[in-house]
């Protein structure tokens, strides 16, 4: 009984909670391209706020972590989530706002999503991306490497589409050419989760411990 309560409990995990997960499709890389890439998902220094002074990143974390809290309870993996999305959107030249947006639509922030079409993880990464940048050993429910395959996925449709934030949208969901998807992202992104700093108070190292 106990271990059917277990594989109970681990498939509900791998339910996904958002009816709009993305299914990136898989298609052919220059070598130029693949290396790039490659380069990116293999970055090992540490997460990190990028900001301007400490202040502005702790400001950034505490109004964040407000809005995440329903969602991640646990203090301590909401702040390793916020400070891992936003080193791994800013190194990919991406707001961190938008792609909290992103992971609200895609997954809910649920780290162990399954679409019906495979796509896995808070941002909905498919697997064929392993083979294709990664290595073997890569787990796309993994915090850290889902957030950096995602990002660097993004970031090459945002290459590929010279800017144009819909068309690179509507790629990583697998719906390019239809403005629900791209529509949904940005409406969050607005909502939910835009940033406009204040005049920063000082705050100590232990706030937001």
């Amino acid at each position: 009984m106990h271990w059917a309560g277990l594989l109970l409990s681990a498939s509900l995990l791998c339910i996904s909670v958002s009816v709009h997960a993305g299914a990136q499709r898989e298609e052919p890389l220059a070598n130029s391209v693949r290396s790039l890439m490659q380069r990116s998902i293999s970055d090992s220094a540490a997460p990190r706020l990028v900001f301007a002074s400490p202040d502005e990143g702790l400001a950034w974390l505490q109004t964040m972590s407000g809005r995440l809290q329903k969602r991640i309870p646990d203090v301590q993996m909401r702040e390793d989530f916020l400070r891992t999305v936003h080193y791994e959107a800013t190194r990919a030249g991406l707001d961190p706002q938008l792609v909290l947006a992103l992971i609200h639509v895609e997954s809910a922030f649920n780290k162990y999503a399954v679409s019906s079409v495979g796509a896995r993880g808070y941002m909905q990464v498919m697997p064929f991306w392993v083979k294709a940048i990664g290595a073997s050993e890569h787990n796309l429910f993994h915090m850290r490497l889902n957030l950096r395959y995602g990002c660097t996925i993004l970031r090459h449709y945002l290459d590929i589409e010279k800017g144009d934030l819909y068309r690179a949208l509507g790629r990583y969901n697998g719906s390019l050419g239809r403005p629900e998807y791209p529509n949904l992202v940005v409406n969050a992104w607005r909502k939910s989760w835009t940033y406009h700093p204040t005049a920063v108070v000082p705050v100590t190292a232990t706030a937001l411990n």
